[in-house]
């Protein structure tokens, strides 16, 4: 249509004498640049869009690799790591353990920190490498009353199944110590003196070195 309007510029001018014709055709040159520009314009094709590169996985990946890994033992494993193989005290099957659930469920046994209030009692602890004597109650798990001191003493599963939270007592522990379902030490390394302190429950004065396992 632009090209038409062109021609019928140039009719016109020619019919209207020299002066109209010099003006036409610098009509005509200024059409035409801008029709060849609209047309340039038209089929030049832009930069095309695509998709920016998903970095989900990327960012996943260096965070996971960025967490440090806690390592924590399996039931019955006697260290974490690896170590000794399990150590089951007291015979049984494999269904021990449940069953033992199900008796204190029903009512057919109880944990040392179940002991009634007119019967608590308490005994004096020295913790030698931490270089003091305090008071820990034979309802109190001898782990959670260093804790309670601030020490920052060792522990990982908390329920008697490894010995990182191992010590060692001046005295028989099978004696001295009630332990809440420990499934790791034998009677002779109890014997020996070595306790899990995370469920061992004091019954009589003694001295715990920390960090001792047989």
């Amino acid at each position: 249509m632009e090209i038409s309007a062109i021609g019928l510029a140039v009719t016109v001018a020619a019919a209207g004498g020299g002066g109209s014709f010099e003006i036409s055709t610098a009509g005509i040159a200024i059409g035409a640049v801008l029709t060849v520009g609209a047309a340039v314009l038209h089929f030049v094709k832009g930069t095309a869009w695509g998709p920016t590169e998903d970095i989900t996985q990327n960012v996943l990946e260096h965070r996971a690799k960025s967490v440090p890994e806690t390592d924590f033992p399996e039931p019955m494993n006697r260290a974490i790591g690896g170590g000794g193989g399990a150590v089951a005290v007291g015979g049984g099957d494999a269904g021990g353990e449940l069953e033992e659930g199900g008796d204190e469920a029903g009512g057919g046994s109880s944990s040392p920190a179940d002991i009634p209030e007119d019967e608590i009692e308490h005994y004096e602890i020295e913790f030698v490498k931490e270089g003091e004597t305090i008071e820990v109650a034979n309802n109190e798990p001898l782990l959670d009353a260093g804790e309670d001191e601030g020490w920052d003493l060792p522990y990982a599963c908390r329920q008697g199944q490894c010995v990182s939270c191992g010590g060692k007592i001046s005295g028989d522990a099978n004696e001295l110590i009630e332990h809440d379902d420990q499934q790791m030490l034998d009677e002779n390394e109890m014997g020996d003196g070595y306790v899990l302190t995370c469920v061992a429950y004091p019954r009589g004065e003694f001295s715990i070195e920390t960090s001792e396992t047989p």
